[in-house]
């Protein structure tokens, strides 16, 4: 008797080391057929003219999805690549390759949920199951002590809940080995072009600050983790992330075995970014939509949103004539990533002093990001609005002190 043969929707899980998902599947003992789908609906327009994916963002997705395609290979699998819309992909797929069951990981922003919600009411029709995994925090919502709906929204409430009453599970060992039907069609990643990029836009990708990939990932991890760091250390790790390259649960592990390198400080201060990015996506899984509204969490806006189209301008394209904004501007469209002080300067210069709405600026980041991820970037702006879900967080930034304290560590950035 043949074993199930399981088809691994992958998204933000680009990787094979800690992928449930992957794994799982393995353990069928039949068949698996990994899946990406370039999905048109996120290289499109968003909110405010901008796009959902900024080329920056694309070209680095392209590295790490044609990385994960060799590293498959090199396992005896494959990565089948398509350009479309999951839910009208995935249930012709589980059709051609008798699929019995398909496996993803769940999101937990809007956008996400709706095209799993999609993908699995068209596989239903079909009378195959969509199975769902949680892999993308430290804490498995399961080792919590209460239920997401009741998690405490002080962001100091929820640490300190977590590291009490509950614990980081071990990292997953990764296949052994992946099988594909002998008959899966060959496929390669899109190209910028196909994708709808402009040669302007394509030119602007030429050199990405992070390459992308699995391997590249790790290697990264271990330079960054092999040496005692001075502030400000950036490690760069942000992207791959975000992408699922580098699997959160392996990194705090790592930091911590590395901590007699790093000092208890270091570690403290990475470990903390990784309790922020828990936090934020439980905060999108027990709030959705609220991220998205003006007001967020406030019962009004504690800033007179009233900067005009010209302010929006002219901070998008670093004309503000205040140096370090417009040089931090600058660095973000031409690389798509900035230090975290610096996503704090330049939101809270565009929020108070512009009067920009905020969600304009997150639209922004959004397009422009390498290391672009829902919760953490909505929920970052809304607390440098004063609206976000953390009441201790939504104090407003004085930007020109915040500046004047910047501006030494931050000497090194690209003029």
């Amino acid at each position: 008797m043949r074993g199930k043969t399981i088809l691994a929707w992958l998204r933000n899980d680009l990787r094979i080391h800690d992928n449930e998902v992957l794994l799982r599947a393995a353990e069928q003992g039949g068949n698996v057929i990994p899946v990406y789908c370039f999905d048109p609906r996120l290289f499109g327009e968003g909110l405010f003219g901008t796009r959902k994916t900024g080329v920056l963002r694309a070209a680095f997705l392209l590295e790490t999805v044609d990385a994960l395609k060799d590293a498959l290979q090199a396992m005896g699998g494959d990565l089948f690549i398509a350009v479309g819309k999951p839910e009208d992909i995935l249930p012709e797929l589980t059709q051609k390759y008798q699929v019995d069951e398909v496996y993803h990981h769940r999101e937990v922003a809007f956008e996400e949920t709706q095209v799993s919600a999609w993908v699995e009411e068209a596989l239903w029709k079909h009378l195959i199951n969509l199975k769902h995994f949680i892999g993308h925090t430290l804490y498995h919502k399961e080792d919590l002590p209460i239920p997401i709906k009741d998690i405490p929204e002080a962001f100091a409430a929820f640490r300190k809940m977590a590291e009490r009453e509950s614990s980081i599970r071990p990292t997953l060992p990764s296949p052994e080995r992946i099988s594909v039907p002998a008959d899966l069609e060959s496929t390669s990643v899109p190209t910028l072009s196909q994708l709808g990029y402009s040669e302007e836009e394509i030119a602007l990708a030429a050199e990405l600050p992070v390459q992308g990939g699995e391997d590249a990932a790790l290697q990264a991890m271990k330079a960054f983790l092999s040496k005692p760091q001075e502030p400000p250390a950036y490690s760069l790790l942000s992207p791959h992330v975000a992408a699922g390259a580098l699997s959160p649960n392996l990194l705090f592990h790592e930091v911590k075995a590395a901590e007699g390198r790093l000092g208890k400080k270091q570690t403290e201060a990475n470990i903390l970014k990784l309790l922020w990015r828990d936090y934020y996506r439980f905060m999108f899984k027990k709030h959705g939509n609220r991220f998205f509204q003006p007001q967020g969490f406030a019962d009004e806006l504690p800033y007179a949103a009233q900067g005009d189209d010209a302010s929006f301008e002219q901070w998008k394209e670093a004309r503000t004539g205040v140096s370090l904004i417009d040089r931090g501007m600058r660095q973000l469209n031409t690389t798509g990533w900035v230090p975290d002080e610096m996503r704090v300067l330049l939101a809270a210069y565009l929020t108070q002093e512009l009067r920009v709405p905020w969600l304009r600026g997150a639209a922004w980041f959004e397009e422009k990001l390498i290391d672009y991820n829902p919760s953490t970037n909505y929920g970052n702006w809304a607390h440098i609005a004063g609206v976000g879900s953390s009441a201790r967080e939504n104090k407003p930034v004085d930007w020109q002190r915040l500046m004047r304290r910047l501006e030494p560590s931050l000497a090194l950035m690209a003029d």
